[in-house]
């Protein structure tokens, strides 16, 4: 019988090492799969609506400026075609809204399900995302939001990973205006950072768990490269989120808000504090349209 697991069992051993604080290696068995050949994605990459799509020229300096960034001008499947020649960047963002890699993610999230769940609470936000990469191109130093496992499908490249929450490497301020909105998600890169930085070199086979705004960057190999990247919410990430909404209020206000951390009785009663505003201002709002629509008759 085909072995249809998507880690193996020293990669989720990895993962419950690691999860939720660290970055660590792990194996997976998804290297060899159908829907990752390169017509599979052009043709998913036609079928996604476009706001689901996002390309670049990939040779970007680690350091990128957003604003500087040139795009092909060619069809988006074309793009995947062509890939290993038009020197771009692609990332295929949501693909879990299609069938076929909805039931792929699913079947990813159930198996490490079992760690996941006590340690950061239940699944929010489940999405998937596809990665395609020309020769030696560069992806800049950036953070994410979400619990994210990378996995490595074809090529080659080493993901240079630093350590989330070091306010020297990414200042408090900054990661208020991520979450707010206010900010791209390149950020400004140090080569000082790089003595507080493991790389994880990665072929297929293998992945990399990142944890929640745990800035990186990454190099691409020689050869065209595909990743395979699943990602999720909890608990944990829905409160450090919060966390940073309510203290960028406070920073505008004229007040200094502590670091997080610092207080963790203050963080937990902001976090309480946005839960119940946002419940409020929903209920409201729901009043609002219901009132509407009596008014309509």
């Amino acid at each position: 019988m085909t072995d249809t697991r998507c880690f193996t069992p020293q990669g989720l051993d990895a993962f419950r090492d690691a999860y939720p604080g660290e970055a660590a290696p792990v194996l997976h068995r998804l290297h060899d799969h159908s829907l990752f050949a390169l017509e599979a994605l052009a043709e998913l990459a036609e079928r996604l609506p476009a706001d689901h799509v996002e390309h670049s020229f990939g040779n970007l300096a680690v350091d990128q400026d957003p604003d500087d960034v040139g795009r092909a001008d060619m069809p988006v499947g074309e793009i995947v075609r062509t890939i290993r020649t038009n020197r771009c960047w692609m990332v295929l963002k949501k693909v879990d809204t299609d069938p076929a890699y909805a039931a792929l993610i699913d079947a990813c999230l159930a198996e490490i399900a079992p760690v996941v769940a006590p340690a950061t609470g239940p699944y929010r936000r489940r999405e998937a995302f596809v990665f395609l990469s020309s020769p030696n191109s560069v992806t800049p130093f950036h953070m994410d939001p979400e619990h994210n496992i990378l996995l490595q499908i074809a090529g080659q490249k080493t993901m240079r990973v630093y350590p989330a929450g070091d306010l020297a490497i990414v200042p408090q301020d900054v990661h208020e205006a991520f979450h707010r909105g206010g900010r791209h998600r390149n950020m400004r890169h140090d080569p000082a950072f790089d003595a507080a930085a493991t790389d994880f070199p990665m072929e297929a086979g293998q992945a990399v768990y990142v944890p929640v705004k745990a800035p990186h960057w990454v190099q691409n190999g020689p050869e065209v490269s595909i990743s395979f990247s699943i990602t999720w919410r909890s608990d944990a990430s829905d409160a450090e989120a919060r966390l940073h909404r309510v203290n960028q209020r406070i920073r505008t206000l004229g007040i200094a808000p502590a670091a997080p951390g610092a207080a963790p009785a203050i963080d937990a009663a902001k976090v309480a504090t946005h839960k119940l505003v946002k419940r409020a201002a929903r209920g409201v709002k729901r009043a609002i349209g219901r009132g509407g629509e009596r008014s309509a008759y």
